[in-house]
């Protein structure tokens, strides 16, 4: 029988192989070029294609989306549940590394809403309880958002929850920057 550490553990790893398999074929519209690109299958991590969204970036490597998971499982294990206050500094942070563009930024993409944040959080002084944006799309419901909730449903735990147990040895060494493959180790 699977418990919820062992749920926990995989939606997290399956969130971070999902994003960095994602990171190379990301954003085709034009499913011909995607598979003049990368052909009719995807079976590893691709690099993605220069000129493209996340150029320069290499195979395994996380998007932002994936970046900002890792910092808030960071957080969750440091702190032994999740704290507001230690996890919105961490974004601040974050956002030190952004101007507020597309093409700029850790993991190679800015989404509409972390720019949206970033704007009112960095721009406007909003506090982090007025920095929600109104995106439209499906990026407005970040993986970072399910996944966690998913796996963590009891933010008060001890540092015995399943937070602590799915978490810590994913996220207490790998590098912000790091290839998903050394993140999972």
């Amino acid at each position: 029988m699977t418990n919820v550490s062992d749920r926990a553990a995989g939606a997290v790893i399956g969130a971070l192989v999902g994003d960095a398999l994602g990171l190379g074929p990301h954003w085709y519209y034009d499913l011909a070029e995607l598979r003049r690109e990368y052909g009719d299958w995807i079976s590893g991590y691709t690099d993605p294609k220069p000129n493209r969204y996340h150029g320069g970036m290499k195979a395994g490597q996380l998007d932002q989306t994936g970046l900002l998971l890792v910092l808030l499982l960071r957080s969750v294990v440091e702190n032994g549940k999740y704290n507001e206050d230690d996890f919105t500094h961490r974004l601040d942070e974050f956002f030190k590394q952004l101007d507020g563009t597309p093409m700029q930024g850790p993991g190679g993409y800015t989404s509409q809403s972390i720019r949206e944040a970033f704007r009112r959080r960095t721009q406007r002084g909003l506090s982090w309880k007025e920095t929600g944006g109104h995106a439209d799309t499906t990026e407005a419901a970040s993986p970072t958002a399910w996944v966690f909730r998913a796996g963590f449903p009891n933010f008060s735990g001890s540092s015995s929850s399943a937070a602590e147990t799915a978490s810590a040895s994913l996220v207490r060494s790998a590098p912000a920057s790091s290839n998903v493959l050394a993140t999972a180790r």
